[in-house]
């Protein structure tokens, strides 16, 4: 009797403590709230990734898993290559190698579903099948239009913007900073295609690179000659140990010679681009003004005869 009296009680505090130690979590920290008034509360990683839009989230991710997956089972091409186009275009959207056949898969698939669709009730099916080849090879030949686009409008935007850089690099030196802090003045100047390339080139210097390497690398990522003749001058002086600042000086003169040697070439273009538009937009409507009222003249008298 008197074990099941002592069972009884212990059980009874148990469920005592279980239930204080509820309330007291139920209950509201107060000096938690006080302090959360007056300083920032640490966000875990799962509120800070839903505060992202859905499409950051969920979307965007699972397009690129998809397009990756997709481009597994793609046609092997020159991975190399690709990544070096890639590169070349600024790598537009964080694309990879993988993700970009994947792109060029689903979008042969989906201009040839649509050719078939469209075409398959109102032509004969031979020539509705030809016509879905012709889409299936339009889709996966348009990334790398696109992607050509981008390059050639990437490279356009990096020759215009070196000659002002390598001003104000030269400035920056013959004052007396170092090559890599005038790289960061130049950086801290502007935001385009070219400042972005000489972050990327500190980033690397920073990350224990030689000079030499990161430059290199800056060559390989442009492709444009300009930078590639810029990054050997300075590599060599590098190594020769050449005044920095005779190098920077050199190479403004040059590219603003080079500048205006471009725009001249563009100046004397000018005259045979407008020919067409001339030819066929301007001179017929001149026609139309000049011998359109001798026309009615012209017919009456043919008609007299």
């Amino acid at each position: 009797m008197t074990t099941l009296l002592l069972i009884g009680v212990v059980l009874l505090l148990g469920v005592g403590l279980i239930g204080l130690s509820l309330l007291r979590l139920r209950q509201p920290d107060a000096i938690g709230e006080r302090l959360n008034q007056f300083t920032e509360r640490a966000m875990t990683l799962e509120e800070l990734e839903l505060q992202q839009p859905f499409h950051e989230r969920v979307i965007i991710p699972a397009t690129r898993s998809i397009l990756a997956t997709l481009g597994k089972y793609g046609p092997k091409q020159s991975a190399e290559r690709l990544k070096v186009n890639l590169q070349m275009a600024g790598n537009p959207g964080g694309i990879t190698p993988a993700m970009f056949v994947g792109l060029r898969v689903v979008l042969a698939l989906i201009l040839g579903a649509i050719v078939i669709l469209v075409t398959f009730r109102t032509m004969p099916p031979l020539q509705a099948l030809l016509y879905s080849v012709v889409g299936l090879v339009l889709g996966y030949m348009l990334p790398v239009i696109w992607l050509g686009r981008k390059i050639t409008q990437r490279k356009r935007a990096i020759t215009k913007a070196l000659p002002d850089a390598l001003d104000l690099l030269c400035i920056s030196v013959e004052a007396g900073l170092a090559f890599d802090l005038a790289l960061q003045r130049v950086t801290q100047k502007w935001d385009d295609d070219l400042s972005r390339e000489f972050k990327k080139v500190l980033s690397d210097i920073r990350l224990g690179r030689t000079r030499r390497e990161a430059l290199k690398d800056l060559a390989d990522r442009t492709g444009v000659e300009d930078v590639q003749t810029f990054t050997a001058a300075v590599i060599q002086a590098d190594q020769l140990g050449v005044s920095m600042s005779k190098i920077l000086r050199l190479q403004s003169d040059q590219m603003r010679v080079r500048r205006r040697q471009r725009a001249e070439e563009l100046a004397q273009q000018a005259p045979i681009k407008m020919l067409f538009p001339m030819v066929f937009l301007i001179f017929p409507a001149l026609f139309v003004v000049i011998l359109g009222p001798a026309v009615p003249r012209i017919m009456s008298s043919i008609g007299g005869l």
